[in-house]
């Protein structure tokens, strides 16, 4: 057997988690930050709105201390003069003044918000249509390993982080910092430099607090998140498969699953809460230990009439303007930290490498007639321990038909799935025209290439919408001659909203023979010039299946036609048969010069005909 050990590796792979380093969050904003820079006019002016409202939010208690010192009396006098003269000292500027700096604070802070709100929302946008596009150009192998629930939720608190972590950076962070800077300053020039020191170790007592606390309960947030989505992805699975958890009766054992995962959730959840009132404590300790040193400072320096009424006012409300924002530090640094995390995983998934990808010298194919294709010593296997195709070579030549048959697990739907590029082949080469597939652009490629599956999966939408896909751009005529043809039109006719049926999540209001239809259907209509026929019919009964293989037949006339069979009555009239066993091709001929071989076809041929005529026999008897 051939060795793999030169593939390249595989998405899962190279992508799992072990497999992988994590970023650090500094990587993770240099990624993101390309996204907002792009809206680099609302960047600068949201920084000047910011800046703006901070200036005017510690202007107040400045104001505020002139208006507290200006109604203060300088002399003792009855309590009646003593307002008199209150009410004519009061300057009126210093009213208006502060009216208008409590203003511009609330009034500059929406202006950054606004101003802002398209950037953040275009830059989610943006990301959120990238990581789609990509997960939509990554192989067959990586969605058939991944859970879609967990994936969805891994897309959706991406984006929801990108918003979560602008608003508490640049709305919480970075102003607190220039108010921080701002109200030190001021401290230290007018006052005794003990209140910058004060303030300034606690703030840094704080802050070193809160992000170790922060950091040791990441793991509990990270569990809840990992743990939300297995209960979230089992969830989905459970629903997704609701017939066969009726068909078994296993109600019970779903819920019974569902409740472990949320049992395991509630449990991490409880850690998580546990450890936030941890922190929320030990910062409300460190805020009031220095709030307490302030004050007795400020009102010692009153006291000793070094300071006035209004410094003391001044001062308390600064502290409070800087420890109000600092309660929701722990709070803020958390969801960022939650918030990187979450866009990292996004981010992971939309720089995993594709498996299938376009070469730089890649080309359209453009085809005005049916192709030839070659399979030259084609070779694969989806693990490396087990070979599935083992050197096939065969022509599909233009316009023809060549079957394939087998016993399951023969590699016969695999070679749909490497024509199609869903996997690229491990040795040899795929051939259209003679160029190599793996030169060809893969939406130009698959743009020629028409599948009628064996698992047929509809969209949960319309009839109409479903058929429709195979042209996008198709008119309701369009449709509907590609439903006759495909012989559902009539079925269609008599539903109560015909073509405006819904078919329900993947198609099950449906039965099977339904939906094959509406796939055939829908590859009639894309009229491909390469067709390939995935036990096409396999959910049809005989008479529908008769007067199907007849409109098949029909439309594979002057096409390039790959027919993937396990009913060997419905490829009799193929130009070519390939047998097909252990990923080998161990016979190839017509119908006849195979029965003539008496070999591996003529058996599988006579089994299925004693089974025809038991079948046949069975329904007689039914009938008497």
């Amino acid at each position: 057997m051939r060795s793999f050990a030169h593939h390249p590796a595989r998405e899962s792979d190279t992508t799992a988690p072990s497999a992988r380093a994590p970023k650090s969050d500094l990587d993770v904003l240099k990624r993101l930050l390309p996204y907002l820079w792009a809206y680099k006019v609302r960047v600068v002016l949201a920084l000047g709105f910011m800046v703006c409202a901070k200036l005017a939010n510690v202007g107040v208690p400045l104001v505020l201390k002139e208006l507290i010192d200006a109604m203060t009396p300088s002399a003792p006098q009855s309590s009646g003069s003593a307002l008199q003269q209150a009410v004519l000292v009061v300057p009126l500027a210093l009213l208006v003044a502060y009216g208008l700096l409590r203003l511009s604070v609330s009034g500059f802070t929406e202006l950054r918000e606004l101003v802002f709100a398209k950037a953040t929302q275009g830059a989610a946008r943006k990301i959120a249509l990238e990581t789609f596009e990509h997960l939509h150009g990554l192989s067959l192998r990586f969605h058939l390993e991944r859970q879609t629930g967990g994936m969805t939720r891994d897309i959706e608190r991406g984006v929801r982080a990108i918003e979560s972590l602008i608003s508490y950076s640049l709305y919480s962070i970075v102003p607190t910092l220039i108010e921080v800077v701002l109200v030190l300053s001021i401290l230290s020039y007018r006052y005794d430099a003990w209140f910058a020191v004060i303030t300034f170790v606690a703030l840094v007592l704080y802050i070193a607090f809160t992000v170790k606390v922060t950091q040791w309960r990441t793991h509990f947030r990270k569990q809840v998140n990992e743990l939300d989505s297995k209960a979230h992805s089992k969830a989905v699975d459970s629903l997704l498969n609701y017939e066969t958890v009726k068909y078994f009766n296993n109600e019970a054992f779903e819920s019974a699953r569902y409740d472990q995962s949320l049992n395991q959730l509630r449990a991490a959840r409880l850690k998580a809460q546990t450890s936030l009132s941890l922190l929320n404590t030990g910062q409300q300790l460190i805020i009031a230990i220095a709030l307490v040193f302030v004050l007795y400072r400020a009102t010692q320096g009153v006291v000793e009439s070094k300071m006035t009424l209004g410094d003391l006012v001044m001062i308390n409300a600064f502290m409070i303007q800087l420890y109000i924002p600092l309660n929701f530090l722990g709070v803020i640094y958390r969801e960022i930290k939650q918030s990187l995390t979450d866009l990292e995983k996004m981010f992971n998934l939309l720089e995993r490498e594709r498996e299938v990808s376009d070469r730089p010298t890649s080309t359209a194919l453009e085809l005005n007639s049916p192709p030839r294709v070659s399979f030259v010593d084609v070779r694969f296997a989806y693990e490396p321990s087990r070979e599935i195709l083992k050197g096939i070579s065969f022509d599909i030549p233009a316009g023809q038909t060549v079957a394939v048959v087998g016993a399951s697990g023969s590699g016969k739907s695999t070679l749909a799935r490497l024509l199609y590029r869903f996997y690229d082949v491990q040795g040899g080469r795929i051939e259209v025209n003679g160029v190599d597939v793996r030169d060809f652009q893969q939406t130009t490629l698959r743009r020629q290439i028409g599948i009628v599956p064996q698992d047929t999966v509809l969209f949960n939408d319309t009839i109409r919408y479903n058929i429709a896909y195979g042209q996008v751009e198709a008119s309701l005529e369009e449709v509907i001659q590609a439903a006759q043809s495909a012989h559902i039109h009539d079925f269609i006719s008599q539903t109560a909203l015909g073509y405006e049926t819904q078919v329900g999540e993947r198609g099950l209001k449906l039965s099977g023979g339904e939906k094959q239809r509406v796939a055939i259907a829908r590859t009639l209509l894309k009229n491909p010039p390469i067709l390939i026929f995935d036990e096409a019919t396999s959910a049809l009964d005989s008479a529908n299946e008769r007067t199907i293989q007849a409109e098949l037949r029909g439309v594979a006339q002057n096409k390039t036609t790959l027919v993937i069979a396990h009913r060997l009555s419905t490829i009799v009239s193929a130009h070519e048969i390939l047998v097909m066993s252990q990923g080998e091709i161990v016979e190839r001929g017509s119908h006849e010069k195979l029965l003539g071989l008496n070999g591996h076809y003529a058996s599988m041929w006579a089994l299925q005909q004693s089974g025809s005529a038991h079948q046949s026999d069975s329904d007689q008897a039914r009938e008497h």
